[in-house]
């Protein structure tokens, strides 16, 4: 079955071409449209064994045109890899926002379509353009099944104790106001596949998740299932992150607010945009300058603010761990993946050290390189793995099982 997994940003559209079945995932075609609807758009189109594609300055007004430019190039003569699009059976969406509606994947009807725009107040800068990748395929394939695969769905376990916020009820009530969650399609497959290459059912584990990326959260899975996550109501809460600042005292919101003369467009800004890693180095959003101010040593000229970064990173992840190992009574595995989790191998190392008493023990960790790797000593009690993500295989496995059922 030839699946096409598409991940539509408000300027970008992502894809990648499955051709699955019950025993054998290949990926065809890989690509990104960027600067869609701006000035100027492009298309980088990757096929296994041959040269990466590249073409700029192209005519792409909107998500139709963009999703029409991928189809086109899955059967360019030259570059594709599909005699015609009708040999496409699905296509697989990532949908940031599901909300209370949806705790699982979703084959698209007019009812979802429905709950989808009504979410939109929960995600107004992610699910907009979702829904217009969705819109845009049904304009172009009109036939085609079509499956959406929510962000937030994973976390619609955890119980009220864990996703209601210390405000007064009636926020939740009217406006939806709790601890959401997201990235959950990655913490899913992770503790998946952690708990396949531990060899044990999952419903016996207890995992600590960690997706350390420019966006960054970390999920406890009990027996398979989540119970606690850090990020909440948006992406903005829980780890700091590239730009994003995380957890803080809601008292500087307004603090700040007073003394730079902020409004809420403002304000936002600096919390989304200026924070994290950018705003507290004031030097960059990508680990990567740190890791390498690092290495190159103290007479870097970037070694103490990356050094005072990489301290503070690692103590929030630290403190996540020992916390969900609490909320779930014990702990067996900690997984790191994402761009951060399977790369830095210093994070890894300084974020379970101290953990002895978890049964962490010795960790050296190494970069992943699309395998999975174990960081933890042979013997130690709790398993410590990178585990590289994949979020758009795991979006093609959900289409396919629910278009086969």
């Amino acid at each position: 079955m030839k699946i096409l997994v598409l991940n539509c940003g408000s300027s970008s559209v992502k894809y990648q071409l499955f051709d699955l079945n019950d025993e054998v995932e290949t990926v065809l075609a890989s690509g990104l449209v960027e600067e869609v609807g701006l000035g100027s758009p492009s298309l980088t189109h990757r096929r296994p064994g041959h040269d990466k594609l590249q073409r700029a300055r192209l005519e792409v007004k909107n998500h139709t045109d963009a999703i029409r430019l991928v189809l086109d190039i899955l059967v360019d003569t030259e570059h594709g890899v599909l005699g015609s699009v009708q040999e496409l059976d699905a296509v697989g969406h990532r949908v940031v926002h599901g909300g209370e509606r949806f705790a699982g994947s979703v084959r698209i009807d007019a009812e979802v379509m429905d709950a989808l725009y009504d979410n939109v107040p929960l995600a107004p800068l992610h699910n907009p353009p979702n829904i217009q990748g969705i819109e845009a395929v049904t304009a172009l394939l009109p036939d085609i099944a079509q499956v959406g695969v929510f962000d937030t769905a994973f976390h619609q376990t955890m119980e009220p104790h864990s996703y209601l916020y210390a405000l007064p009820y009636r926020y939740y009530r009217d406006y939806g106001v709790r601890r959401y969650g997201f990235h959950g399609t990655s913490h899913q497959y992770v503790a998946r596949r952690a708990a396949a290459y531990l060899g044990r059912p999952i419903d016996e584990l207890k995992i600590v998740t960690c997706h350390l990326g420019n966006g960054a959260s970390i999920t406890a899975v009990r027996h398979g299932r989540s119970v606690m996550t850090s990020m909440g109501f948006t992406p903005l809460e829980g780890m700091p992150m590239g730009t994003r600042c995380g957890d803080i005292d809601p008292a500087i919101v307004p603090w700040i607010m007073e003394r730079e003369g902020l409004d809420v467009e403002g304000i936002n800004r600096v919390l989304n945009k200026e924070s994290g890693v950018l705003g507290l180095s004031e030097l960059s959003s990508d680990m990567r300058t740190f890791e390498e101010a690092l290495r190159a040593g103290p007479d870097h000229p970037h070694y103490e603010r990356s050094l005072l970064v990489l301290k503070l990173y690692t103590q929030r992840v630290k403190g996540f761990i020992g916390a969900y190992a609490a909320i779930m009574g014990g702990l067996d595995c900690v997984v790191f993946t994402g761009g951060v989790g399977e790369n830095f191998v210093q994070v890894v190392e300084w974020s379970c050290q101290g953990l002895e008493f978890l049964g962490i023990d010795g960790v050296q960790a190494r970069r992943a390189a699309g395998e999975i790797v174990e960081a933890s000593t042979p013997g130690s009690r709790t398993r410590v793995l990178i585990v590289p993500t994949n979020e758009e295989l795991a979006i093609a496995r959900d289409t396919y099982d629910i278009v086969t059922a």
